[in-house]
C-alpha cells in the first residue's frame, strides 16, 4: 500500500482594501472570497508563473480544505515533492477575483493535525485584534465565540 505524502499551507489572504473602508465595504459586500475562487487564482498563477508543465505537477494534488470568509485564512493540501510550487503561486498572488490581497503564509506542515492546532491559534489571535479595535466589547462578544466555536470544529472536522 502506498502514502500519499502531503503538505498543508495555512495562509492568510490580507485584503489590502482594508485601509480604505469605504473600499472594503464595496468590495466585501459584492464579491466575498470563497475556497472555489482561491483554487482558481491558485491555478491561474501557477500556469502563469509555472507553466503547464508546474500544472501538471501540481494540478492532481492542490486542493483547498478550508476558507474562513470572516478571518481569510486557509488551509490548502498539495504534494509533498510539489509543494514549493504551491507555496510559489500562493507567493505570487496579487489578486483573487479583482479582490486585490497580499497572501501570507503563516505554517506549512506535513500532518493535518499541526496545520489544525495553528489554524486554531491563529483564529483566536485574529479574533482577539477584533475585539481590540471594538470600543464596546460587550455587543460582539457573543458572536465572536460563536465562530470560534464554529471555526474550531470545522478546521477539526479537516480529514486528510
Amino acid at each position: 500500500m502506498v502514502r500519499f505524502k502531503n503538505r498543508w499551507l495555512l495562509v492568510e489572504f490580507v485584503d489590502t482594501s482594508t485601509v480604505d473602508a469605504s473600499a472594503e465595504r464595496e468590495s466585501s459586500s459584492t464579491r466575498p472570497l470563497d475556497g472555489r475562487l482561491i483554487y482558481n487564482a491558485l491555478r491561474d498563477s501557477v500556469v502563469t508563473n509555472f507553466g503547464d508543465t508546474g500544472w501538471g505537477a501540481v494540478g492532481m494534488s492542490l486542493n483547498v480544505k478550508y476558507f474562513s470568509p470572516l478571518t481569510n485564512l486557509c488551509i490548502i493540501r498539495v504534494a509533498r515533492d510539489q509543494h514549493r510550487i504551491a507555496w510559489g503561486a500562493v507567493t505570487l498572488l496579487t489578486s483573487i477575483h479583482d479582490i486585490r490581497i497580499i497572501p501570507r503564509v503563516i505554517h506549512v506542515s506535513g500532518t493535518i493535525k499541526h496545520t489544525q492546532l495553528s489554524a486554531i491559534a491563529h483564529n483566536r489571535e485574529v479574533i482577539a485584534r477584533f475585539r481590540t479595535k471594538l470600543k464596546n466589547t460587550a455587543l460582539h462578544h457573543d458572536s465572536y465565540d460563536d465562530y470560534l466555536a464554529r471555526s474550531t470544529r470545522e478546521i477539526e472536522a479537516l480529514h486528510d
